[in-house]
């Protein structure tokens, strides 16, 4: 009989903490910079609720549910937030102008090199200015953290990025076009419906698998995860750009073609490092929104989120702003040159089951 693999040392043994303790010094180096970065910028840093009404609206994010149970034993559902959005909008709709926030948030069915079910989301929201202004502060945080670790390379799985050269920025359509041959736009109307037969024929001409039951939204994932992404942030940085309406639950839509959306991602080694919005501030669209995300979310999973009315209260309050969440472990593992974000945590989350 062979021997069993021995089971790997938990995270706390001394010479495995050793081990990691260069990437989380390395950790708390960076975050200490950037608390100073968003301060230089009259930035007020900010620290919301973790228990929340409702966990988010996207169809594909997962919770973690608990109750609340009052002094008279009544019972009211929670959730572990998924991301400090909602009270951080709450906050501009109170009159906050520029706030940061580094936030615990919690997602459930994650867990990997770049994922884990609890980590460390900084979120920024600039009111009365627009979302070319966070491209701007993701170029100067990536040659922040990399002079605070002190390296001039970012590198993950081969894939190496210069942190100090301005980033490309690349449409969506421009991204499918370009990696995938496919005519994005096509799929999609002035109204931001889309037509799913169109791009599931537009997949089988460029060689991709589909299903009988793919929607547009899994058509446009699968390009998405197997042409363009492998593709971004290599040799510098990639901000992908205008997304779809569709792909898009909080964002406004674009003036400049109502078919996308104010919506970015930031990309290096192609690892995917933060979303940013030009911020919705319509909640009957909102509210549209979430209802269509949460249908979906029933369809695919069986079950589905509240909605926040005290968010789209706010909503109607909120000015004009631009938001971003970054994925502050995935960046500080590439600077800090970790191989998995759970190296630059400090006190992961025990193993589950699979």
């Amino acid at each position: 009989m062979e021997n069993a693999t021995p089971a790997p040392s938990p995270w706390w043994t001394p010479h495995v903490h050793a081990d990691r303790r260069p990437f989380l010094l390395g950790r708390n180096r960076i975050q200490a910079a950037f608390r100073g970065f968003f301060t230089d910028r009259d930035f007020v840093e900010v620290d919301t609720a973790t228990l929340q009404i409702s966990p988010g609206n996207e169809a594909h994010l997962h919770a973690f549910a608990t109750e609340a149970i009052g002094p008279g034993g009544s019972k009211t559902p929670l959730y572990l937030h998924t991301s400090p959005e909602f009270a951080c909008k709450k906050l501009l709709a109170a009159g906050e102008t520029r706030i940061s926030c580094f936030a615990h948030v919690y997602r459930n069915r994650e867990r990997g090199p770049l994922h884990h079910p609890e980590f460390t989301m900084l979120e920024w929201y600039r009111a009365g200015e627009g979302y070319e202004t966070l491209m701007r502060d993701c170029a100067a945080l990536l040659a922040l953290a990399a002079e605070t670790a002190g390296t001039r390379t970012f590198s993950y799985r081969g894939r190496r990025v210069d942190p100090f050269q301005e980033p490309e920025r690349l449409s969506v359509a421009e991204a499918f076009r370009r990696h995938a041959g496919i005519d994005l736009l096509a799929s999609i109307d002035e109204s931001g419906a889309t037509d799913r037969d169109h791009l599931a024929a537009s997949l089988r001409s460029a060689g991709m698998r589909v299903a009988d039951d793919d929607t547009w939204s899994d058509l446009f994932s699968r390009v998405i995860v197997e042409r363009v992404e492998p593709r971004l942030g290599l040799g510098r940085a990639t901000i992908l750009d205008e997304y779809p309406v569709a792909e898009a639950a909080l964002a406004r839509r674009s003036v400049r073609d109502p078919r996308v959306a104010e919506r970015f991602e930031l990309y290096a080694c192609g690892v995917e490092l933060a979303n940013a919005f030009g911020e919705l501030t319509d909640p009957d669209e909102q509210r549209r929104r979430f209802e269509a995300e949460m249908r979906e979310k029933m369809r695919v999973y069986g079950e589905s989120y509240p909605v926040d009315e005290d968010f789209l209260a706010a909503l109607g309050h909120m000015p004009e702003a631009s938001g971003i969440a970054l994925g502050f472990d995935r960046l500080a593992m590439l600077a800090t040159g970790a191989s998995r974000v759970d190296q630059v945590i400090w006190a992961p989350v025990p193993e589950t089951g699979h």
